[in-house]
């Protein structure tokens, strides 16, 4: 099955590179080192590495704790960082700079997989949540490193697709050393795709262990002060059509709160444009925070056009909404204003962070919503009652403080190896 999938690949080559430079059309970071997805790189790579692969800005996100650990308590090991995706890339790139060596994912095909272990030679392979490369898992089972699945969930719907095409899928399970899954559902939900018991152990979600720099907290305050006396309702990771539901709302919300500043902040950079033209077709001032102008007192929108400043500006608002959910999408990190100090809403659609979602509703640490309408009235109520606000962020952060400690245990689980 993984000669013809092989073969499958490489007649698709073409295409997944002419999907590359056509994304590229809207977001040109596509465009960029895409040698590097064919095993080819700028510069050379000495010694030893220890891996960590991160799909997208989310994982990223989510990783970067755990490395800065690995960093302070093995200092003399290099480490590797593969994203998929440009925000991905300038998460890491924008944290963790010349700390690490980062190259994008190699294609799953034999000959580029070879270049790629040729180049850094990691001696521990660490993927988070769910990737499964067949060729992959294979070349690392074959030269003997050691591969983990951290922080790993599996949806029911990829459950399903996965047990689709076992003679692939299992073959890859069959090469990772330890699958550490965030809930016993996705413990269950990775047995019924055909890994092993004693491959799994449920370890928690590492999304808990964020933290936010207390000078980044202090920045978004200082900018929070900057606006004046505004009430600021940030909308955070929004998808395509999320901004216009919500925006729709925006008079009546006006009206009832007239210091209202809403801020955007889109999930995909090149969006940035297409959401300030949507804007302004509804009569709404806007400011760019590229622009680097004033928010006087007759600015409707600030859109953050600006990759790596979400937490800041969490830390700047009043109330914040997480995009993703009045879509289908499947929302995204609601535990990153909960780190702020901001009361969280969502909306309906959250199959992403699904347990999450409802364990912060069991424990009246957020509030979802119905609809664009349901969000608005959502932010009008809090609005006229401070102690709501404070509570409902309060008991979010305690939320989050409970839950922490996966980091601690996954860190012990890799520690046995010579790192």
């Amino acid at each position: 099955m993984r000669f013809f999938y092989t073969c499958v690949f490489r007649l698709l080559l073409p295409l997944v590179l002419f999907r590359l430079y056509w994304r590229g059309i809207k977001a040109p970071l596509y465009r960029q080192r895409w040698q590097e997805r064919l095993g080819y790189y700028a510069h050379p790579f000495s010694g030893r590495s220890i891996w960590f692969h991160a799909v997208s800005v989310g994982e990223a996100e989510a990783a970067l704790p755990l490395i800065r650990l690995i960093q302070q308590r093995y200092p003399h090991e290099q480490i590797l960082v593969t994203t998929t995706t440009p925000t991905g890339s300038a998460r890491i790139q924008s944290v963790l700079g010349d700390s690490v060596a980062h190259v994008y994912l190699p294609y799953d095909l034999p000959a580029i997989i070879q270049r790629f272990l040729k180049q850094f030679r990691p001696k521990l392979a660490v993927f988070l949540e769910k990737e499964i490369w067949p060729n992959l898992f294979a070349a690392l089972g074959q030269q003997e490193i050691p591969l983990y699945v951290i922080n790993a969930r599996l949806s029911a719907r990829s459950a399903r697709a996965y047990r689709k095409i076992p003679a692939l899928v299992k073959p890859a399970l069959a090469q990772i050393k330890l699958i550490a899954t965030q809930t016993e559902a996705d413990k269950n939900q990775f047995l019924s795709i055909g890994a092993s018991d004693t491959q799994l152990a449920v370890l928690g979600n590492i999304k808990f262990d964020i933290t936010i720099a207390p000078e980044v907290l202090a920045e978004g305050k200082q900018l929070k002060q900057q606006w004046g006396d505004r009430f600021v309702w940030i909308i955070a990771s929004t998808h395509q059509g999320e901004e216009s539901q919500l925006l729709a709302h925006y008079p009546r919300l006006k009206a009832q709160i007239p210091q209202l500043l809403v801020v955007i902040a889109p999930r995909h950079p090149e969006r940035f444009a297409t959401v300030k033209i949507g804007c302004e077709k509804q009569g709404l001032r806007v400011v760019m925070r590229s622009e680097q102008k004033a928010v006087t007192p007759d600015c409707d929108v600030y859109i953050a056009d600006s990759m790596g400043e979400l937490k800041m500006l969490l830390a700047a608002a009043d109330v914040a909404f997480v995009g993703g959910s009045l879509v289908d999408v499947g929302g995204h990190n609601v535990l990153e204003p909960a780190a702020a100090g901001v009361p969280v809403l969502f909306g309906p659609i959250m199959f992403n962070f699904q347990l999450i979602a409802e364990q912060m509703l069991q424990h009246q640490a957020a509030r979802q919503c119905q609809d664009a309408a349901a969000v608005a009235d959502a932010v009008l109520a809090l609005a006229a009652d401070p102690q709501s606000r404070q509570r409902l962020a309060e008991q979010a952060s305690a939320f989050l403080a409970a839950n922490q400690g996966a980091i601690e245990r996954i860190v012990a689980v890799l520690s046995p190896f010579p790192l």
